[in-house]
């Protein structure tokens, strides 16, 4: 299998930690939607990553769609998402929010520096709304000791870590560690596994 995209994106490198995790083979394209945007057009019409080819070329868009496809290679009990309620709809709730953050955190980049006037109303409505998700995820995640949100790795942890990444280092300032303390030990002991060590890479501005 082919994953395209780069690190530096949220969507990608919890696509990329997931199957290293399940132990999937891949080769790595990172291609950039600007600069090779092309490139990646060629493969998905919608000029998006991550997009995953798979051995027999046919293509999964989207990374919700690539964790629900590559879970399904696993069995049930290896799976980054628990198969049992309520558990599943409580990682399923946490991966929205993150998603959701991350999601945010690119409207605000693209607002800020590929418009020529941003709007003040949507970069305050886009921060509004980071900061909110946050505190919502910081009161949660103050509830629940352990390493892991769930007692154990799922796709929640993941998504969250690479999230305040993401934001973090494409808005520096916006968010205040000290202000989401239960967050930012969450991110930091996950940012320790050796997984994500890998699988990393400096945010890089659109260029």
């Amino acid at each position: 299998m082919i994953l395209i995209g780069q690190y530096d994106s949220s969507y990608v490198r919890r696509v990329a930690i997931a199957m290293r995790l399940y132990d999937l083979p891949f080769e790595h394209r990172p291609w950039s939607v600007f600069s090779e945007g092309d490139k990646v057009q060629a493969l998905n019409p919608l000029m998006r990553v991550p997009t995953l080819v798979l051995d027999d070329g046919d293509l999964v868009a989207d990374s919700a769609s690539i964790l629900d496809y590559v879970d399904g290679l696993v069995p049930a009990e290896m799976r980054l998402l628990p198969q049992a309620e309520p558990e599943r709809r409580q990682v399923l709730r946490i991966m929205a929010f993150a998603t959701g953050l991350a999601d945010k955190g690119v409207s605000l980049f693209y607002e800020q520096h590929l418009h020529e006037t941003p709007s003040a109303y949507f970069v305050e409505r886009c921060r509004a709304q980071i900061l909110a998700v946050l505190a919502a995820l910081e009161a949660e995640r103050a509830t629940r000791p352990g390493p892991y949100w769930f007692g154990r790795i799922t796709h929640a942890d993941i998504a969250v870590t690479c999230a305040w990444r993401h934001v973090g280092e494409a808005h520096p300032g916006l968010i205040d560690p000290a202000a989401f303390p239960a967050l930012a030990a969450h991110a930091a002991g996950m940012e320790d596994l050796p997984v994500f060590q890998e699988i990393a890479q400096p945010f890089i501005a659109p260029a």
